[in-house]
């Protein structure tokens, strides 16, 4: 299995701390998201399948598409810059197979990073490293409304 960190510089722990701070109080929080790396060119984040299943006890695919959203927009929101912002426009998944324990991890490369447009291909796996979805989400760049920068 292939190290999804291995060709990008570690984050340092002040910035995983922002970019994990940014998400007290959200969804993100809630099913403990966790970013382990982030740049405009690929975004890592690990999730537990525990807590974020279904009623047979399957990794929810609701939770498959939280996960891989977060690391497109975060991903895009990185390309667009600072003055900028990420709105979603389009997601869709296809689950592969059931993840039960342990934890998945979420590995978002680009597309396509336009000025007005950016699409992100997301890659969930097992901790098997077997690949348990995959997503794609196209987000709209534009500038942060007035009064919200």
């Amino acid at each position: 299995m292939t190290d999804p960190l291995s060709d990008l510089p570690p984050l340092t722990d002040e910035d995983r701390q922002r970019l994990n701070a940014s998400s007290v109080g959200t969804l993100v929080e809630r099913m403990e998201i966790d970013i382990l790396a982030a740049s405009a060119e690929k975004v890592v984040a690990r999730m537990p399948v525990q807590g974020n299943t279904q009623p047979y006890g399957l990794l929810h695919g609701g939770a498959s598409v939280v996960l891989a959203e977060t690391l497109g927009s975060i991903g895009s929101a990185l390309h667009a810059g600072p003055d900028r912002i990420a709105v979603g426009l389009d997601i869709n998944a296809t689950h592969h197979r059931a993840a039960t324990s342990g934890h998945v991890v979420g590995v978002a490369t680009p597309l396509s990073l336009g000025r007005s447009v950016a699409a992100w291909e997301i890659v969930v796996t097992d901790d098997q490293g077997r690949r348990v979805c995959t997503s794609r989400i196209t987000c709209m760049l534009r500038d942060v409304p007035p009064g919200q920068g």
